[in-house]
């Protein structure tokens, strides 16, 4: 079904403490049931533990491993008369970020440590640093 006009992308706001849409980005993934300040609450507190334990600005952190973690081309299945080829193709910036988003979360909550906030903590310091399970 073809699409007449382009659909317009939803404005991000940035979140209140940061005033960062990616950070804003974040919360609304880690986000259930509609508890946004559930999800804002685990986020800070992740931020809090980074620079507890770093001593440095937990916002680069952050930003650092959604940098490390962002894919830069993913297969497509691409079907050629009665075969099937995985055909390696670029992905969009937002579609980078958003899968980013996902799997350093995927993973987050894969982890051992006690609450959300830990997990997360130490999935974005070890992603910051080129390490960790959501670094593919």
């Amino acid at each position: 079904m073809p699409r007449r006009r382009e659909v317009p992308n939803r404005i991000i706001i940035p979140d209140s403490k940061y005033n960062n849409k990616l950070v804003s980005r974040f919360v609304s993934c880690i986000m259930r049931d509609g508890k946004k300040s559930t999800a804002e609450a685990i986020l800070y507190k992740a931020f809090d533990i980074i620079e507890e334990k770093i001593k440095e600005s937990p916002l680069d952190v952050f930003e650092k491993a959604v940098g490390n973690v962002r894919p830069q081309i993913e297969v497509k299945s691409r079907r050629v008369g009665g075969s099937t080829y995985q055909i390696p193709t670029e992905i969009r910036p937002s579609r980078r970020t958003a899968l980013a988003i996902r799997w350093l979360l995927t993973f987050s909550r894969k982890r051992s440590e006690k609450s959300m906030a830990s997990k997360l903590a130490a999935e974005l310091m070890e992603a910051a640093q080129d390490r960790g399970s959501a670094v593919k």
